[in-house]
């Protein structure tokens, strides 16, 4: 793996929702750098690609309630634990639980283990409520997926606040995870 500075130069091969992300990324002005990687699966994969950008990739958890009616992208620190009951209180919503792949495909046009905060872009419809833990936001960057799980990006939280959200028409709400047992 190597750290490079923005977009691959040859997109060949890639799939068109991660060339998506480069686009409007660069559209806005978002500086950001990229690494390439097999498919990163699970957290321990993550935290290999973390050291080649030099900051923690977000833990994105995609959620709804019981009835499907309410989705959530939840963005928490990947060492935390997640506790359903926690934020159940925190936004109202009782009997959360995670989406399925198909929920993802269809608001996101993200696959499981690609889920990330770019997926927004893909919600036109604004059907997803962004909750984002209060020590995402304390970090200087963002580590997260072009909407596809075999590349990876390291942001400054500011742009991703202050530039991709309000690009994208999405707010968010700022959530406390304890995550412990």
């Amino acid at each position: 793996m190597e750290l490079m500075n923005g977009r691959p130069e040859n997109v060949e091969g890639r799939l068109q929702r991660e060339i998506r992300t480069y686009d409007l990324l660069d559209s806005l002005g978002i500086e950001y750098k990229r690494t390439d990687h097999e498919r990163t699966d699970t957290m321990e994969a993550c935290n290999e690609v973390d050291k080649i950008l030099e900051v923690v990739i977000c833990k994105n958890l995609f959620l709804c309630n019981r009835q499907k009616t309410s989705f959530y992208l939840l963005m928490m620190p990947g060492d935390k634990k997640f506790k359903t009951k926690e934020l159940s209180a925190q936004i109202n919503s009782s009997r959360l639980s995670f989406a399925g792949p198909e929920d993802m495909l269809k608001y996101l046009d993200i696959e499981p283990g690609s889920v990330s905060i770019m997926g927004l872009m893909n919600d036109k419809e604004h059907e997803v409520q962004l909750l984002i833990d209060e020590d995402v936001l304390k970090d200087e960057f963002i580590g997260c997926h072009p909407c596809v799980n075999t590349s990876s990006l390291k942001m400054r939280t500011d742009d991703v606040i202050k530039k991709f959200l309000p690009a994208v028409g999405h707010q968010y709400m700022t959530v406390h995870l304890v995550g412990e047992d």
